[in-house]
This record gives C-alpha cells, structure tokens and sequence, in this order.
C-alpha cells in the first residue's frame, strides 16, 4: 500500500507526498512549494525520486525547479503542455504508465481546466490525484478548455471505481457545497454530505480526500444526468454536456 501525506500549502492547496515502501520511491504531486516538501522528506526520512504534475499553473508547479535541484528527483507532465512545465524530464500522454517503486500509475488525459491537464491514476490503491480537473463537490475552471471537452473528461473519473479516493488539489468542498444546493436542494446525499463537511471544517480537518462514490451521489458537475437537476434547470431533453456546460456557468456567476 501506498503511504500517501497530505501537506496544505498558501491559502487552500494541498501538496501529495505518495511513498512506496518497498521500492523507496518517494513522489510529489503538485509541488506549489518547495521548503514544506523537503522538511516532510526530511521528518520521515524519504528520498525524492519524482514530481507528477498534473498541469502548469504556478500553485502546481512551483516548488519543481528547486526540488530538482535539491534532490535530483524527475519530473513527470503531460508531454503536449512541456514548455509549460519547469524542469519537465519525462513527457507522458494517455494511457501511459508511470512506474513510482513497485507501484504503477496510468496517465488519465483530462482537459478542460488546462490544455494539458492530467490525472494520476494508483489503480491498485485506488487513489486519483486529479489536481482541478474534479473537487470535492465541484470542478475546476475552464481556463483553456470547453464544456463539451471538460464533460469528456469527467466521464473517465466517473468510469472509475466508486470506491476510489479523490484526491483534488484544493480544499474547497465547503464552497462547492453552497453553490451544489441551489443546483439540487432536496438530494438527501448532498445535504448529508455537508453536515459532515461542516462538522470536519469547524475543527479544521480537511475535507479531501472524498470517495467517487460519494461525489457521483452528491456533486452536480457529475449529475448532469439527474432529472432533478434536469427539471431545475428547464433541460429535459438536453444532452448531459449541455446540462454540464449550463451548471458550470451557474458557478462562474455565483456569490455566496
């Protein structure tokens, strides 16, 4: 099994040290920094032999080249989006496979938020690392891509297990949480689900990270398909991208 540390970082990132005990491999997904990284490694005496970003965005990728430097680590990102990815050694595409010790990911090609953004897939330990293409109760931004394009990409996290873990770069389910209710306020799973992410933000646990299963019951940017959302929405006979597309320009606009 994967040891797996969730280091917050700025105001609501979140920093990935994924261990692999047997082959003392040791990754960083989505270095925002580097000093908290090395002082983890340096606790628990692990050595870091890779970064997996998963796109370009400053809060991602900023920490690469000083902990190359330092440690000599590769650095592993989608190879269409390399003159975008500091130090970037290895370039990967779909389907590929990323070997970390004795442990394999395969490379997820999820755009929408970036051109070039990817996912992490630990199939065995049923871990995603899918920086901002899925959050908790939400989904990234379309900074680079369309709705149709993003919607293809969050029906290859659907596909996947529903007890896979989600592991999203921000903690921002709370604030999804607001915005999913006026999208389907009486879905019994979502207002269950913000109990408990209420309950885990007033003592300051982190909300990430969540299980598919739950997310595909609760977060409305995977329920395109919900005739209640359908309903709300006046979208009886669309198609789930449009209904996607429609509920993303909801949140864009959104205050609360």
């Amino acid at each position: 099994m994967l040891e797996i540390l969730q280091i917050p970082v700025l105001n609501d990132n979140y920093i990935y040290l994924v261990h692999e005990p047997n082959g003392w491999a040791t990754a960083a997904i989505d270095p925002a920094l580097a000093e908290p990284v090395l002082q983890a490694l340096d606790e628990r005496g692990w050595k870091l032999t890779h970064i997996l970003n998963t796109h370009h965005h400053g809060d991602h990728v900023g920490g690469n080249l000083e902990l190359k430097r330092k440690t000599g680590c590769a650095i592993i990102a989608m190879g269409r989006d390399k003159e975008r990815i500091p130090g970037i050694d290895v370039e990967v595409a779909e389907g590929d496979l990323v070997s970390l010790g004795h442990a394999e990911a395969r490379v997820l090609d999820v755009p929408g938020h970036t051109s070039g953004h990817i996912a992490f897939w630990f199939a065995e330990d049923l871990a995603l690392f899918c920086g901002d293409t899925l959050f908790g109760l939400g989904c990234g931004r379309l900074f680079e891509g369309h709705a149709r394009e993003m919607w293809d990409s969050l029906e290859k996290i659907r596909s996947l297990p529903g007890q896979a873990r989600i592991f999203c770069a921000h903690e921002y389910t709370l604030a999804n949480g607001r915005f999913a209710l006026t999208v389907e306020p009486e879905n019994p799973a979502l207002l269950e689900r913000m109990d408990r992410v209420q309950a885990l933000r007033e003592q300051g646990l982190p909300t990430v990270p969540s299980l598919l299963a739950d997310e595909l019951a609760a977060n409305p940017f995977l329920r395109p398909d919900s005739p209640a959302i359908r309903q709300r929405l006046m979208m009886p006979n669309a198609q789930d991208w449009q209904v996607f597309a429609e509920i993303r320009r909801m949140k864009d606009e959104f205050v609360g």
